[in-house]
């Protein structure tokens, strides 16, 4: 136990944060980190998601090495508190890496929280306003044809939104395969090619909404890598196809331009999954940039500056859209729908079907039904881990790493992945 760290006012009773321990796993495929916190109390313990996929090293190693030893001797309650010191204790703060660390502390005394308590954790946040969280799923394919095969099945399976992505020739484009070789003349035959994909994808859209209909809410991810011409150029040509939203046009390190993609785009604009800094996305709800916020709430701390977040989201009348792919823990995944259905700003939540072995590791695990994610009414997150089905799904380094370094343009020029 580090004394300096005790709060400067007696705790209620006895209860103590006994132990703070990274756990990684990836029974999915991308590494998931897991934040455990227990207790002087046997067999109180709260999970949280730590889950920086592409770093997950950094994260385990600032979890057991620097965030975890400040906890020890704490009373769980303290979360402001908690947050608070450990978000201040490294001095050049924030980024993905502490911050998801953070998140995993936090999330894990919340859990603690409503167990305590014998309540879901979003009666904790004031109770619901909705009784789940609409979600969408991703359809992609190499061609148009798969893409939109793809977007058939999953409506037919209930789901009223669907992400379209078609890959192009070479690496394709990002959630969608591509063909090898597809520029042989180029200095790199694998590139992506932008005035390609800005040719394409209206009519992937003109014939989604030929064939799926006027109903279906329709999705698209840039991936960060247009300019602001170009993403203004884009959105205007898929005005006719109504869009439920147009995903990251530029990349975060031009945000300060995005209120004038904003303006101009004629649906409404998400953005803000790369982002490593609460203060970064206040920004982006307060100067117009959005029209969803669209966090990995790992990344910018946990469900204590998330909320508040979303209570500025509710004052500036953004919507909320939060990021939740198979690199966002189950445990992740239920802090997610917590907040979905405690607040009016929600909008949609993104969604990913766990496979077996995910739901193996998590017990617990909330997959979509008709649809919908509905949260546990189990006290807490209501997610455990079986560690030692954890253990027989070891992570793999450099996944991202192998593919990022390998977008290119066709004359080689390197993009955002």
């Amino acid at each position: 136990m580090i004394a300096e760290t005790q709060a400067p006012w007696p705790p209620r009773d006895n209860l103590r944060i006994t132990g703070v321990r990274s756990i990684v796993t990836a029974p999915g495929g991308p590494p998931l980190v897991v934040v455990r916190v227990d207790t002087s109390d046997p067999g109180l313990y709260g999970l949280g998601c730590a889950t920086f996929t592409q770093r997950f090293h950094a994260v385990a190693a600032a979890v057991d090495e620097h965030v975890g030893p400040m906890l020890v001797g704490r009373h769980p309650a303290d979360i402001e508190d908690i947050v608070r010191m450990v978000h201040y204790s490294s001095y050049w703060r924030g980024g993905p890496v502490l911050n998801s660390a953070l998140s995993g502390v936090d999330q894990a005394l919340w859990d603690i929280m409503g167990k305590r308590a014998g309540m879901p954790v979003y009666e904790l946040l004031g109770g619901r306003v909705r009784a789940a969280a609409d979600t969408y799923l991703h359809a992609e394919g190499a061609t148009v044809e798969e893409t939109l095969d793809h977007a058939r099945r999953l409506l037919a399976a209930g789901y009223r939104n669907v992400r379209l992505q078609t890959g192009a020739p070479g690496l394709g484009h990002y959630g969608a395969p591509g063909s090898p070789g597809g520029y042989p003349e180029a200095p790199y035959p694998d590139g992506w090619d932008v005035q390609r994909y800005l040719r394409d994808t209206p009519k992937l859209f003109e014939r989604a909404r030929e064939e799926l209909g006027e109903e279906p809410g329709l999705l698209h991810d840039v991936h960060s890598r247009l300019t602001v011409k170009q993403a203004v150029g884009l959105a205007r040509a898929l005005e006719p196809y109504r869009l439920f939203f147009l995903e990251d046009p530029i990349a975060p390190e031009y945000y300060d331009r995005l209120p004038e993609v904003r303006a101009a785009a004629p649906m409404p604009i998400a953005a803000g999954e790369q982002l490593g800094s609460v203060a970064d996305a206040a920004r982006l709800v307060m100067n117009g940039g959005v029209d969803l916020l669209r966090l990995h709430v790992s990344a910018v701390g946990g469900l204590t500056p998330a909320r508040k977040l979303v209570a500025l989201c509710e004052l500036n009348g953004v919507g909320t859209a939060w990021h939740s792919p198979a690199d966002v823990s189950p445990v992740g995944s239920a802090a997610n729908i917590a907040l979905d259905v405690t607040t009016h700003a929600f909008q949609i939540q993104e969604g990913h079907v766990y496979p077996d072995p995910v739901v193996e590791v998590f017990p617990g695990t909330i997959n979509p039904v008709g649809g919908y994610l509905f949260p546990h009414d189990a006290p807490g997150w209501g997610v455990d881990l079986d560690e030692s089905a954890a253990a027989r799904f070891p992570p793999e380094k450099h996944l991202h790493e192998r593919w990022a370094g390998r977008v290119r343009r066709p004359d080689g020029g390197i993009e955002p992945p």
